[in-house]
């Protein structure tokens, strides 16, 4: 009896000291897990609520409240123009936003992307400060073959008479277009040949696209989407096309040579004197 009760106080010591020994590597683990943790979130860069769509919007949708979400965004790499309150981007007493600018889901909502509160997607919420809408007429030729779309950038060149000889010239530079025909939703990629398209410009730039437009032909050259290029002065006319080169005239110096009449019986001849003058 003596030697059962002593096995089994042996065997009870040991799984005592097996459980001790169990429970204190689960302590230094949790420690450990912890401590990485905590280091962790002392790393991590501070974060903000910011509001994205929890659905894709199609340009022209209302966006309503049930359309968003408050989310954690790193702080120092919040887009420009992002919204933080769900009262800033919903006024109290004031008609939804619409979205001019088509928006993928859990993609923030910025404000380039929707219009004033109850304003309508039109042409008017493309336009600036100071900025005014001209239409451009185009072809197939013209237009870049179908493939602008509104938010793309175009040099405009005209082509037409100066001084009685035929010349194209670059007259705007990386002009930006708010239309297509009636289309003005920068998601819209499917290539059609338009016949007008609509830029954003000043008052001073419809003035001379306008006057351009009346006395020649305009052509747009496509700008490429990260090309921060200015383009220089530009003219090419059917000469300095083909390398051609105006004769030079040279004048020829004509001695002049003076003569006299002179009577020898019935007949008159003409004779060479010394020039006075």
């Amino acid at each position: 009896m003596r030697l059962v009760f002593g096995l089994v106080l042996i065997i009870g010591v040991a799984l005592a000291g097996f459980a001790v020994y169990m429970a204190q590597g689960y302590l230094a683990k949790t420690t450990a897990e912890r401590n990485a943790l905590i280091a962790a979130q002392q790393k991590a860069k501070p974060t903000v609520n910011v509001i994205v769509v929890k659905k894709d919007k199609a340009y022209g949708e209302r966006i309503l409240p049930e359309d968003v979400v408050s989310i954690r965004w790193q702080k120092d790499s919040l887009p420009a123009g992002h919204y933080l309150e769900m009262e800033e981007l919903f006024p109290v007493g004031k008609d939804p936003r619409t979205v001019i600018t088509a928006m993928n889901k859990f993609e923030p909502v910025l404000k380039s992307k929707v219009t004033e509160p109850g304003e309508d997607a039109g042409l008017t919420s493309r336009l600036g400060k100071g900025m005014r809408a001209f239409a451009i007429k185009v072809d197939r030729t013209s237009g870049v073959s179908g493939f602008l779309r509104p938010g793309d950038r175009v040099d405009v060149y005209w082509t037409g008479s100066i001084n009685g000889r035929e010349a194209t010239k670059l007259i705007d530079t990386s002009i930006k277009l708010i239309a297509v025909d009636q289309t003005s939703d920068e998601g819209y990629s499917s290539p059609s040949i338009a016949r007008t398209v609509t830029v954003a410009v000043r008052p001073d730039q419809v003035a001379a696209l306008a006057q351009a437009q009346s006395t020649g032909r305009l052509t747009l050259s496509l700008v490429g989407a990260e090309d921060d290029t200015v383009s220089a002065d530009i003219e090419v006319d059917q000469k300095s096309l083909l390398g051609i080169k105006d004769k030079e005239v040279r004048q020829v110096e004509v001695e002049k040579v003076c003569t006299t009449k002179v009577r020898k019986g019935a007949e008159v001849i003409e004779q060479p004197i010394p020039c006075t003058n």
